[in-house]
């Protein structure tokens, strides 16, 4: 994270299981799984997985991903430029497409994968 420092990085971890784990539940998985899904990539500069948890929209083989708070998080500019491979979890299995990274005149950011066949 690039702001918020040691507290700010509890909470976010603090909230990630918390909907990791509505995901996983029997009563709340099937609701919470049409609008969460698990992005995995690669760090670019790292090169180390990371796996998170994010709302998502689908469109057929387009997955539309809006950023909150872009600036408090970095996740999303592995994905400027050329883009890059990410992995989702959809409808109960692994899915893999190119992800790439936009954002707006007023700040917004929107990632979009197009899946893989």
């Amino acid at each position: 994270m690039r702001h918020g420092g040691a507290l700010a990085e509890r909470v976010v971890s603090r909230v990630n299981a918390l909907v990791l784990a509505l995901r996983a539940s029997r009563r709340w998985g099937g609701p919470v799984s049409r609008h969460i899904t698990i992005i995995t990539y690669t760090g670019r500069r790292s090169g180390r997985t990371f796996s998170t948890p994010v709302g998502y929209r689908r469109a057929g083989d387009t997955v539309t991903i809006g950023v909150r708070l872009p600036d408090a998080k970095s996740w999303w500019r592995n994905f400027t430029g050329d883009g890059g491979t990410v992995r989702l979890d959809l409808d109960g299995s692994g899915r893999t497409g190119h992800a790439t990274a936009h954002r707006d005149a007023k700040g917004r950011v929107t990632v979009t994968v197009r899946l893989a066949d």
